[in-house]
């Protein structure tokens, strides 16, 4: 089996070089930028496994850095880890609207990475669903195709997001906790904030605009898809 390719969008070059190291030494090639326009040409050309980047990048910042790989459809379900020197959670928050998995803060550790990175690369390469399509209503989700679309508008969706509409559509009438969501669409092995899942759902409504309906929430208990 050939080895994974992480890309590494970082400005600090020591603490690129330290990933290097750990990360080849788990068996993954590593290949590096350090400024956002450069990082993303090489996702673009060399078709890389997993990222991680930086938040704060000199010129072109993280957050325009993901919003922009999440909008190439060569990018857009790699998985991605943003790292932050910040410690607010409203970066982190921020993070995960935009199209990022995960998040670390800085100082972290190799081995955290590691972890974290092999957890959402399991995740990526799981089985290979069948085609499967879903409808309510106006509402379509194309499992193969990974589109979503209202009526005759398409939606654009993170990964995040489509996988937890992907879930909840698939069991309509159901309710489920954060915790299941997060078990279920997310994996246990993602770490994420207590306000990740509401986050995406307000997102997710957002942009289904009329669709959004079928979302809905009750209070103190948890979540559900209903089809009408």
């Amino acid at each position: 089996m050939s080895k994974a390719t992480v890309l590494v969008i970082d400005d600090e070059k020591d603490l690129i070089e330290m990933v290097r190291y750990n990360l080849s030494k788990e068996g993954y090639d590593v290949i590096a930028a350090i400024n956002g326009e450069a990082g993303l040409e090489l996702a673009l050309q060399h078709g890389v496994d997993a990222i991680v980047l930086d938040l704060m990048l000199p010129g072109m910042d993280g957050l325009e850095v993901c919003r922009r790989l999440r909008s190439e459809r060569r990018t857009q379900d790699v998985p991605l880890i943003m790292v932050t020197a910040k410690s607010e959670e409203a970066d982190k928050v921020i993070g995960l609207e935009v199209g990022a998995d995960d998040y670390l803060t800085k100082p972290f550790s190799p081995r955290e990475l590691a972890a974290r990175l092999k957890a959402l690369l399991r995740r990526a390469t799981a089985q290979q669903a069948p085609r499967e399509v879903l409808r309510a209503g106006a509402l379509t989700v194309d499992l193969e195709r990974h589109e979503v679309s209202c009526g005759s508008q398409t939606i654009d969706l993170t990964a995040t997001e489509f996988r937890i509409l992907h879930f909840l559509a698939s069991h309509p009438g159901r309710v489920y906790s954060r915790n299941d969501i997060i078990d279920a669409a997310l994996g246990r092995d993602v770490a994420v904030l207590d306000r990740t899942i509401d986050v995406h759902l307000t997102a997710l409504r957002r942009k289904l605009g009329p669709c959004g309906k079928h979302l809905q929430t009750l209070r103190g208990v948890g979540y559900k898809f209903e089809n009408s």
